[in-house]
């Protein structure tokens, strides 16, 4: 098995929003803002080559929308999806695979992109099953106003119309040594990854544990739908996590791509922070 990490773009949210109840008096001290209270995240997408996978773990935002839509946005910085994943030695054909995470905007959305006669959409990765989890699909295309503006039509709609959609039903292992874990608090059906390499286990947090400073269990973000669903799937994959001595990977967390966990007096928290690299 072959992993690698890259951070397809930076982009800037609300920090409250990022924090929800947790006063910026104290987030403030461990995640920085500009002056407009906007703080940077990054968007790492997992690409896992097996014997007969090339599996990737999100997408990002893509380019489909306009100006006005990624001005809320500010993209600045990281490599780009299919620029990345070239400089890593994949073409789109490459990728037999797209797991998405869930379908907000900004996990799903570079997996379709215009065509070329830019009156339509097809698949980035043609060659690819996308996995989404049925609980979650059919949340998507249900659609609801917490979520709207989340949810578009041309990110999720095309993937079923192109035949490539494989929903999946249950926990577990999805290809040999990677499984799926699925949570409902920050948006019901959300997949989290959790990989046997070598003689370690890596968990790829997704939107249960965006960055580091997450992992206290009642800083959670104001998107969860569920906020005190959140905080029992925390609970129990940090507790997990703790005994197994996995390794946390952070897709939003600007400074911090890596984890181990220890025991505090305040709980389970951060213990050694490093590059994925260093994995290897």
């Amino acid at each position: 098995m072959k992993l690698q990490l890259f951070n397809i773009s930076n982009f800037k949210v609300d920090g409250g929003a990022m924090f929800g109840v947790v006063p910026k008096v104290l987030w403030s001290r461990v995640y920085s803002s500009d002056e407009n209270n906007l703080i940077v995240l990054t968007l790492r997408s997992l690409v896992i080559e097996t014997d007969e996978h090339v599996i990737l773990v999100d997408t990002g935002w893509g380019d489909k929308q306009d100006e006005k839509f990624f001005r809320h946005v500010y993209l600045h910085g990281g490599e780009g999806l299919t620029e990345g994943l070239n400089r890593r030695g994949y073409k789109p054909e490459d990728i037999t695979d797209v797991v998405l995470t869930h379908l907000h905007a900004d996990h799903c959305g570079g997996g379709v992109k215009r065509n070329k006669g830019g009156n339509g959409y097809e698949l980035t990765f043609p060659e690819a099953t996308y996995h989404v989890s049925r609980t979650q699909w059919e949340w998507a295309v249900k659609n609801n106003v917490r979520e709207a503006d989340s949810f578009l039509d041309e990110n999720i709609i095309p993937i079923m119309d192109s035949g490539h959609l494989n929903l999946v039903d249950e926990e577990g292992e999805l290809f040999p040594g990677f499984s799926v874990r699925i949570c409902y608090g920050h948006t019901p059906g959300l997949i989290i990854p959790v990989i046997k390499y070598k003689d370690k286990t890596l968990v790829y947090t997704g939107d249960l544990i965006p960055t580091v400073a997450h992992i206290p269990v009642i800083w959670n973000m104001s998107y969860d739908i569920g906020s005190l669903k959140t905080i029992e799937e925390k609970e129990k994959i940090l507790e997990e996590a703790l005994d197994g001595g996995y390794i946390l990977v952070f897709q939003h967390d600007e400074h911090v791509e890596c984890c181990t966990l220890e025991m505090t007096p305040k709980g389970i928290r951060a213990k050694e922070k490093f590059d994925f690299k260093e994995i290897y």
